[in-house]
């Protein structure tokens, strides 16, 4: 048997791909990503009128939102939401739950050490990595020239 040309093996990729869908794609995962930030607007509403300063209430927001990220992961629902809304999904804080939740559970039969422990944050450790050290080093460059 040949081996395909590049040429070949391009046509023979294009074929097999499924065409994309971005007419549906692009404005579900806008809804999708829309109601999840009204969802977090809600939340720091109800914060507000709860009691909570300004400060206090997004960061109540914020962890409510990951809790409610990963509860609905451990359900198999975030999932499931994901497949239909993609990166409407993906982009708040919500997806960042998710990322680090997925993998946990994936291998929770390996134990809390080897497996829940060892792989949380195989997807979300380099954003973690990448974020503080970025974190870190525009607050010296901050603090370096007076700006903080």
């Amino acid at each position: 048997m040949n081996q395909p040309t590049p040429k070949e093996y391009a046509k023979m990729a294009q074929q097999a791909s499924p065409a994309t869908k971005s007419w549906k794609n692009i404005p579900l995962a806008f809804l999708v990503g829309g109601l999840i930030c009204t969802i977090g607007q809600l939340f720091f509403n109800l914060y507000r009128y709860a009691g909570l300063e300004e400060q206090d209430a997004r960061g109540a927001v914020s962890v409510t939102l990951i809790g409610l990220g990963a509860l609905l992961t451990a359900l198999k629902v975030y999932d499931n939401i994901a497949k239909h809304a993609g990166a409407g999904t993906l982009v708040p804080i919500t997806g960042f739950s998710n990322a680090i939740v997925s993998p946990a559970i994936e291998f929770k039969s390996e134990g809390f050490v080897m497996g829940i422990g060892a792989k949380m944050f195989t997807i979300a450790g380099p954003v973690l990595v990448y974020g503080i050290s970025a974190a870190a080093l525009y607050g010296l460059i901050l603090f370096i020239f007076g700006l903080y």
